[in-house]
């Protein structure tokens, strides 16, 4: 354990999510553990026409519950998705920032990052200007299409004056808002930052560019089978979309208020393959660099590690070369640790694929369970880990790492550890 005063140790004390497996953190967490998919044929709009027709929507969703009803039709779905995440995660962690004094208030952060920000609003606005003219075009795209609307509207939500940040870095955007989250801690500049991820691009376009990239399973008439990380018959990622928020605070802060801490966000690193637009490079170096960096970063030796939260996409290229990594970075010990993927489940919420897998770590530190990989049906010789196959496995953790991979070679990893004072 690092020797830092509590004043400047990042726990994490709410939760909230938006998922195509359950609309709160708990349900998200029974899904996760269950084994239940989230895959089926795409409902908001026809697909008819496309090579791929599968996603992983979220369902019976609500924007209006948690969000004034007309700045709700004013904005993006993937800020509909971070507003009720981050709610949900602020009663979670029993904060009441109406009580807040306002140098209070300048101590607190919002961090919320994505992949895409509101893509529709482009599609729907260059529809609009074709069609009625650029009269008809709303005043609010520009807002809606922006990414870091989502951590303004919770900034504004909250009265929140202290850092709003956002930062897109493909899949693995919102792995770098915990680490971003936990050095604004650690540094002394706040006593409480809302972290995560929301991602909302469920859109036509998207389908058509990543299936003629062959990057997205074509298992249409197999959904629930369609994501399958690890397993040898994977042939691509399933598109999904939500939000996770995780509420971290200072230790010192935190328990000062008796709050109920979860566990610790210990650290991170970052590393980029500088390799190619979409493909990983092969050796998994700079994957496995951010893994040993993340793990000297937070003081914690590689056979301390109970659970990894793979990035575990779903495609050729990614399982291979993530477990080479893993295999780079934890040597002998890789074939001993636990390894799962949430997308196997959820699919790839891309910008919210980290906070997912963050849910997914925490968890299995708080609850002792470690979520399966579903599908794992057909084992893959160059995958020959241990990815907890089918079923959730009963299991002590203590300390889990997260990754994430992004387009352009992007690599983060976080840490998550037991609190211990």
């Amino acid at each position: 354990m690092p020797n830092k005063d509590l004043a400047r140790r990042a726990v994490v004390t709410g939760l909230g999510a938006v998922t195509p497996i359950g609309i709160t953190a708990r349900t998200y967490w029974e899904s996760l553990i269950s084994g239940t998919s989230g895959v089926d044929t795409i409902r908001c709009w026809d697909p008819s026409g496309l090579d791929v027709r599968i996603a992983a929507e979220v369902k019976n969703f609500d924007p209006s519950l948690t969000m004034d009803r007309k700045m709700a039709r004013r904005m993006s779905r993937f800020v509909h998705f971070a507003m009720a995440a981050a709610t949900e995660a602020v009663e979670d962690a029993g904060i009441d920032f109406s009580a807040y004094t306002q140098e209070e208030r300048d101590r607190v952060a919002v961090i919320v990052n994505t992949g895409g920000g509101g893509v529709e609003q482009v599609i729907e606005g260059t529809r609009v200007l074709a069609e009625k003219g650029n009269g008809q075009v709303s005043p609010f795209a520009i807002p809606a299409l922006s990414g870091s609307m989502a951590a303004c509207q919770v900034s504004i939500k909250y009265g929140i004056t202290g850092p709003v940040m956002c930062q897109v870095a493909a899949c693995a955007s919102s792995v770098i808002a915990f680490i971003d989250g936990q050095r604004l801690i650690e540094a002394g500049e706040c006593d409480i930052v809302i972290v995560g991820g929301s991602e909302g691009n469920l859109v036509p376009i998207a389908f058509a560019a990543l299936g003629n990239m062959g990057a997205l399973s074509s298992r249409n008439d197999d959904p629930t089978h369609a994501s399958r990380p690890f397993d040898k018959d994977r042939d691509g990622f399933v598109f999904g979309e939500g939000a996770a928020i995780v509420v971290l605070e200072s230790a010192e802060h935190a328990l000062a208020r008796g709050a109920k801490i979860q566990c610790e966000v210990m650290g991170g690193a970052l590393t980029a393959d500088a390799f190619h637009i979409s493909a990983p490079e092969p050796s998994g170096r700079g994957a496995s660099t951010a893994m040993t960096k993340a793990l000297r970063r937070s003081d914690v030796a590689p056979d301390e590690v109970d659970y990894i939260v793979a990035h575990g996409t779903s495609t050729p290229l990614n399982d291979a070369t993530e477990t080479r990594a893993i295999k780079t970075a934890f040597g002998d010990y890789a074939y001993k640790v636990a390894i799962s993927s949430p997308k196997s489940m959820v699919g790839h919420l891309l910008g919210a694929a980290g906070a997912v897998s963050g849910l997914a770590a925490i968890g299995a530190i708080r609850e002792g369970v470690i979520p399966p990989t579903i599908n794992q049906e057909n084992p893959d010789p160059e995958c020959d880990l241990d990815y907890v196959p089918n079923v959730k496995r009963v299991k002590k953790v203590d300390t889990a790492i997260i990754n994430g991979f992004g387009f352009g070679g992007q690599n983060a990893v976080a840490v998550f550890r037991r609190f211990h004072i």
